[in-house]
Formats: C-alpha cells, sequence, structure tokens
C-alpha cells in the first residue's frame, strides 16, 4: 500500500510540475520569522534568450504576525548590459478586513506579485536583490526586524 501511494504523490509532483510549462525559473529563500532591514535577498537567473519575452514576479510567503496593510520593497535588477534598474514598490497585503492576500488554505500565504510583464530580454543572466522598505506612519527610521514575511522568492514566466 505504501508502494502506490508514493506513486500516487510522485506522479501528481510530475503532473503539476509539467502544468507549469512557462516557468524559466523559480526560487525561494528563507528570511526567518522576521526580515532584517538591511538583509538583501538575492537571485540569479540562468541564461534569458535574447528578444524573448518574459513576465518577472516578487513572491512572498507571510503569516498572521504581518502587522501591516502593504509592504514597500526597493528591488534591483541588473540586466546582462550591467545597467541596474532600481524601484521602490509598494504591494496590498491584506484586504480591509485585515485578512492576509494570497493564496493558502493555513496562516500562510503566498503572493505572487506583479514586477516587469513582457519585457524583451537580452541574452544573458540577471542579476535580482530585494530588501523590505517598511516605516511606520509617521516614523523616519525603517522597521528594522519586520515579522511574518517568511520567505521571498522570485520568477520568470515566458510570454510565448
Amino acid at each position: 500500500m505504501k508502494i502506490s501511494s508514493s506513486v500516487a504523490i510522485i506522479a501528481a509532483a510530475l503532473l503539476l510540475v509539467s502544468c507549469d510549462k512557462n516557468r524559466v525559473f523559480d526560487e525561494y529563500k528563507d528570511v526567518g520569522s522576521a526580515w532584517h532591514q538591511d538583509s538583501l535577498v538575492s537571485f540569479q537567473t540562468p541564461v534569458l534568450e535574447a528578444n524573448k519575452k518574459y513576465n518577472m514576479f516578487l513572491s512572498l510567503r507571510d503569516n498572521n504576525d504581518y502587522p501591516f496593510n502593504n509592504i514597500f520593497l526597493i528591488v534591483k535588477l541588473e540586466q546582462p548590459n550591467k545597467v541596474t534598474l532600481v524601484d521602490t514598490l509598494e504591494y496590498a497585503m491584506a484586504n480591509p478586513d485585515g485578512s492576509l492576500l494570497g493564496d493558502g488554505f493555513t496562516d500562510v500565504k503566498e503572493s505572487k506579485l506583479a514586477y516587469k510583464q513582457n519585457i524583451t530580454a537580452q541574452k544573458g543572466i540577471y542579476k535580482v536583490s530585494i530588501q523590505q522598505a517598511v516605516r511606520q506612519t509617521g516614523k523616519i527610521a525603517g522597521v528594522t526586524e519586520l515579522p511574518g514575511i517568511t520567505d521571498v522568492g522570485f520568477r520568470i514566466e515566458k510570454t510565448e
């Protein structure tokens, strides 16, 4: 019985992977129980094909310890030609009633956040770094330890 259960689990996992045919890159990094303001989460992509169209996403896993309705992120994208794009981005993280946005059936939610859409790639490797830049209302200093964010990810999908 255990062997057939194992086979079924492996088959289901392979089916899920095969359904994700547009995925080019998808990786998460654990930031512990709180994301420190000085902690850069970095990724290096595989070589992207020149003149192909891609969508890029930031991914966050958070739990009920996340105390804010939104999140601010600083994202640096170093392109193969060494030009670096820096964006300060804001994303909603909770509904008006305070419940977390994102997918998941437990208190952990996963949010797939649009970053760069329909970009024409240069051939080569892209380097991405993501840093949290959350501040409390009326305070200049950023939140040193941002609770509730457990993992930070980066994803690239083909558009064609």
